[in-house]
């Protein structure tokens, strides 16, 4: 076993097909693809590709999630902040207690690592 994990786009094999729960979709019909790559034992850690389509939904993070986006556009409205932009090749962390909107302008894929706390 090797223990070095790449994520290459060519193997990342069949996506999980999600949505936001239709009492936070503010906007749009969002559709997600998750290709979850790692799962730590304790089921604590997660990593992998995660793809959404163009929407709006209200997101309350209790998780820690690192990003970094691969493509798209995508606008974070955190509850009381500025709105933040964001698009290929930013990253950034999402810290719990995190409330606002997430917002798919063009369709966005995104490389994530999540720690549930």
């Amino acid at each position: 076993m090797s223990f070095l994990l790449r994520f290459a786009p060519d193997t990342l094999g069949t996506p999980e097909e999600t949505a936001p729960l239709p009492e936070r979709v503010i906007a749009g019909n969002p559709r997600h693809l998750t290709w979850n790559l790692e799962t730590l034992p304790d089921n604590a850690l997660f990593a992998g590709v995660w793809e959404s389509s163009a929407g709006a939904w209200r997101v309350d993070y209790e998780e820690w999630e690192f990003c970094t986006l691969l493509s798209g556009v995508s606008i974070l409205h955190e509850d009381g902040e500025p709105a933040v932009r964001l698009t290929a090749g930013d990253s950034f962390v999402i810290r719990p207690g995190f409330k606002g909107v997430w917002e798919v302008v063009e369709t966005t894929r995104k490389l994530y690592v999540i720690r549930l706390i």
